[in-house]
């Protein structure tokens, strides 16, 4: 489908995920100049009074980027809510989104049909993430615009199904905006999230090792050193299933080969579950896709490398076929 304004006007189609912690104004700021979607959660801004002020920050530097490059506008940004029972604060901050009209909502753990109406009675955009194709029913069901699966190897809470079959499933019968996450690092992993059917693709633990980032350097760097086969998934940490480095759960004392099963029900975004040490904080998150991660740079260095492999990756397979365009494969095969 063509996708809405402001979102045709993008470098690449890429959204930058919201990552606990690591995502704030600079790094949003940096990821929309550059060209993609830059995202953060909304708990990110504590004390709750502070999310006014990081959007004030971002709308008045996305204008003034926008007044000063007219030829090379900034991407829109995007807020994650957290909808879980267990976010008390989720209806403030909702209002706060609406003050500054916030253009792309992502909502996660939970569908909730008051949400996705508010956001579209500003004029805005919702996408929810969804780890299997009831879910994502669900989420189309209730009122949102669009879809985020998270397939296998996404950093932080993720899924398990390949993206081949969540793909495929969720095209089947929905046709709107859809962004794909799980281990995009590279510019031909966004093509191909673009051949299973997404609009764009979705990444996060890529940014991690921004200068833009509000990570420790010992985080950065072990997602420069990392590589799939160092990932943990678990849900020891939060009370959910994800992704974490396996370096950072060895340096917080415990063995990741034998962690045990936390319960679900008491799911604690701030705590480490039954140990002492800190998800996001202590644990760190991370994706299956580091390995193609090589260094440390600015926001705009990462998008200038993804987007040199995004094309070299589309010429590639333009030659591999034989044919000029996409749109002449998909006419060939019919």
């Amino acid at each position: 489908m063509p996708l809405p304004a402001p979102f045709d006007r993008m470098r690449l189609p890429l959204i930058g995920s919201p990552l606990f912690i690591v995502s704030g104004p600079e790094l949003v700021i940096a990821q929309c100049k550059a060209g993609i979607v830059g995202s953060f959660p909304a708990l990110n801004a504590r004390p709750q009074s502070l999310l006014d002020e990081w959007l004030h920050q971002i709308t008045e530097e996305l204008a003034k980027h926008n007044r000063e490059n007219p030829d090379h506008p900034a991407a829109p940004y995007a807020v994650n809510q957290i909808v879980h029972r267990s976010n008390d604060r989720v209806m403030q901050d909702m209002a706060t989104c609406e003050k500054w009209q916030v253009p792309l909502v992502i909502t996660s753990l939970g569908a909730r049909t008051e949400i996705f109406d508010a956001v579209r009675n500003w004029g805005g955009i919702t996408m929810h993430d969804v780890i299997n194709n009831r879910f994502a029913n669900k989420a189309i069901e209730k009122g949102a615009d669009g879809l985020i699966p998270v397939a296998a190897g996404a950093g932080g809470h993720a899924g398990t199904l390949s993206p081949f079959a969540l793909m495929q499933e969720i095209r089947e019968w929905f046709d709107g905006l859809v962004a794909l996450s799980g281990s995009i690092a590279h510019g031909q992993s966004i093509l191909a999230a673009q051949a299973m059917g997404a609009d764009f693709a979705y990444a996060g633990s890529a940014f991690i090792a921004t200068e833009e980032a509000n990570a420790d350097q010992g985080y950065k760097n072990g997602i420069v050193d990392g590589s799939a086969e160092g990932i943990v998934y678990s849900n020891l940490f939060t009370g959910v299933h994800g992704n974490y480095l396996r370096s950072s759960i060895e340096n917080a004392g415990l063995d990741p080969d034998n962690l045990p099963e936390s319960d679900p029900s008491k799911m604690n975004f701030g705590s480490g579950g039954n140990t002492k040490a800190k998800a996001w904080k202590d644990i760190w998150g991370s994706g299956q896709g580091i390995g193609a991660v090589k260094s440390v740079g600015t926001v705009e260095d990462m998008v200038a490398r993804l987007e040199r492999e995004y094309h070299a990756a589309k010429a590639a397979m333009m030659d591999r076929s034989g044919f000029k365009s996409w749109q002449a494969m998909a006419q060939a095969a019919e």
